[in-house]
Order: structure tokens, then C-alpha cells, then sequence
């Protein structure tokens, strides 16, 4: 009789074996898609907040333009990062625009700060407000989504995500980041 038992012992071990490879690979398919999942809607919030940027950078070059001619580069600026925005382009690029438009607006900001008296007119202050709540909440949700990115990137390089990456095609996701050139804080030029 115990030489009955070993076979099935051995044929147990091995089932058990099995059953833990194939639930730890599930597992970890499972919270590899998930933080995807969470990459991507991230990034829709980041979406959603660029769109509404942009639907409020011509209402800031219209409250502007009229009361600073003189500075008609650093409008136009703004006017060209906001239309070289394109939802269809792959997340890098998207953010590399985004960020620079990011970089145009604080310059705009600051242009019009240097000036008092386009600083105190009201709708210049209620454009500016705007746009300034929504870059605090484009530095929110970047935050976010560079964290998922963080979490995705070093799950699917670490073991077991790392044997199966291949499999399904995962691959590291970019970082909503500054090219070195615009992490240079823009100065007011007064003309």
C-alpha cells in the first residue's frame, strides 16, 4: 500500500504545485492590468483637465491682448502651444506640450503680474484665477499618474510580472516629466 501512495503523493505535490503557479500568474496578470487600468484613467483626469485649460487660454489671451499689445510674443506663444496640442498623439508627446504650454502660461502669468494695472483689471483676475486652480490641479493629478506609472514600471520589472511581461506585451509607460529646458522658470520680460 505505500507504494500506491507515493505515486499519488507525488502526483498531489505536483497539482499543488500547478494550481499555485497558474493562481500567482492570474494574480499577478490581474494587478498588472489594474495598474494599468489606473495608468490610463489617470491620465484621462490629466485629459480632462488639459481640455479644460485649453478652453480658457483664448479667454486669458483676449483679456490680455487688448491691454498689452506691447508683449504680442508671449500671447502668441501661448495661442501656438495651445493649438500643437493634439488628444490622438501618444502620451509623451502630449505631455511634452502640455508642459510647455504649462511654461508659457506661468510666463504669460508673470508678464501680466509685472504690469498692475492689467493685474488688477477683474476679468484678467478671473481668467488668471481659473487658470492658476487648474494648473494646481494639473500638478494634483501628474502627481497621480506618475505614482501608477511608478507602481506599473516596477511591478512588471520585478519577479513573477517580469517572466510574463513579454507574454502580453507590457512595457514601461512614461513619466509625465520636464524636458531639462523647461524646468527653467520663466522670468517677465518687460518691452
Amino acid at each position: 500500500m505505500t507504494g500506491d501512495m507515493m505515486p499519488t503523493a507525488a502526483a498531489f505535490a505536483v497539482l499543488v504545485l500547478l494550481i499555485t503557479i497558474v493562481v500567482m500568474l492570474a494574480t499577478t496578470y490581474n494587478a498588472v492590468v489594474a495598474l494599468g487600468q489606473r495608468i490610463d484613467k489617470a491620465w484621462a483626469n490629466i485629459d480632462v483637465i488639459l481640455k479644460q485649460r485649453h478652453d480658457e487660454l483664448p479667454r486669458l489671451v483676449d483679456a490680455v491682448r487688448g491691454l498689452m499689445g506691447f508683449e504680442r510674443d508671449v500671447l502668441e506663444e501661448v495661442t501656438r502651444l495651445r493649438a500643437d496640442y493634439r488628444r490622438d498623439a501618444p502620451v509623451d508627446e502630449q505631455a511634452a506640450v502640455a508642459l510647455a504650454t504649462t511654461i508659457g502660461v506661468q510666463h504669460l502669468l508673470a508678464v501680466v503680474e509685472a504690469y498692475p494695472d492689467i493685474k488688477s483689471h477683474g476679468n484678467v483676475l478671473a481668467v488668471q484665477d481659473e487658470i492658476r486652480r487648474m494648473e494646481d490641479m494639473l500638478a494634483d493629478r501628474r502627481e497621480l499618474y506618475n505614482d501608477m506609472v511608478y507602481r506599473f514600471n516596477t511591478r512588471i520589472r520585478t519577479v513573477p510580472a517580469v517572466l510574463i511581461a513579454g507574454l502580453f506585451g507590457w512595457q514601461p509607460r512614461p513619466f509625465f516629466q520636464a524636458e531639462a529646458a523647461d524646468r527653467e522658470r520663466p522670468a517677465a520680460t518687460l518691452t
